[in-house]
């Protein structure tokens, strides 16, 4: 036994001996020798980590990305080895590429973090009280707002969208079928004239202002940012002026209809 731990102790300052050398003098045969120790260790983690997807090189190379930020700040006086230090690095290098790259749209940071919370809280909620929590219980247990949780769940089934070749079945010629062979086409000109119809009903309920950013943002298809400037105002408060007044209108139009049915 003792006979074994000798070469692991050995190593072990070595690799502390290799990392104060690119610590203290970048010194790149050093840095060389810590990337080929650790490799395998590297390319394991990515292995767990890309399952199913079709860029473990890539998540490798994250890794390593990883591996190279833990030589920089690890430190001995921790009262770690190098490796309990490095392995939560690499995968937090990782989970944050997953995270901000296999999304299908853009979407803020803050909201990707949102997701996992509100599921890990909607299970935790449904066994306290047994039933589906409301959607302000769940704000109300995470401190954010009603709107925030709603925008994290939409926004979750932006994850990762499938290709629209993407192929569902075979036909009864033996044949493959796609997404697009059974994706209907709309009349974009008549979807366009019904939504004139509805908005010009309702728009009275809204401000100059925000019935200004609806006309860029909806009927002119400006950017947020593009809307600002012309009115003179900030991206973000465009958007908050963009969520009161959709808010608005989507109140007036349920208001509307409620009217007809009578």
């Amino acid at each position: 036994m003792q006979k074994q731990s000798q070469p692991n102790q050995a190593m072990k300052e070595k690799v502390n001996e290799w990392i104060k050398a690119y610590q203290l003098h970048e010194d790149e045969e050093a840095q060389d020798q810590l990337v080929l120790h650790y490799k395998n260790l590297v390319e394991t983690i990515a292995r767990k980590y890309s399952r199913g997807r079709s860029f473990q090189e890539d998540i490798a190379q994250v890794g390593m990305i990883g591996l190279l930020g833990a030589i920089r700040r690890y430190d001995e006086s921790f009262g770690k080895s190098f490796e309990a230090f490095a392995v939560p690095t690499i995968i937090g290098e990782i989970k944050r590429f997953l995270r901000d790259k296999t999304w299908s749209v853009h979407v803020p940071r803050r909201i990707k973090e949102l997701g996992p919370k509100i599921k890990t809280t909607v299970e935790d909620l449904t066994t306290e009280l047994q039933r589906s929590p409301r959607i302000d219980e769940i704000a109300d247990f995470l401190q954010v707002s009603e709107e925030e949780v709603l925008e994290a769940m939409e926004m979750g089934k932006s994850y990762q969208a499938l290709s629209m070749d993407h192929s569902i079945e075979a036909d009864s010629d033996g044949g493959t079928v796609t997404l697009l062979d059974i994706f209907g086409n709309i009349d974009q000109g008549f979807e366009k004239v019904n939504q004139r119809l509805v908005l010009e009903k309702v728009l009275h309920v809204l401000s100059d202002r925000e019935r200004s950013i609806i006309h860029y943002t909806y009927l002119e298809n400006l950017s947020q940012k593009e809307a600002g400037e012309k009115l003179g105002i900030s991206q973000m408060h465009v958007s908050r002026l963009q969520r009161r007044a959709i808010k608005k209108l989507q109140e007036a139009i349920q208001a509307e209809n409620s009217e007809i049915s009578r």
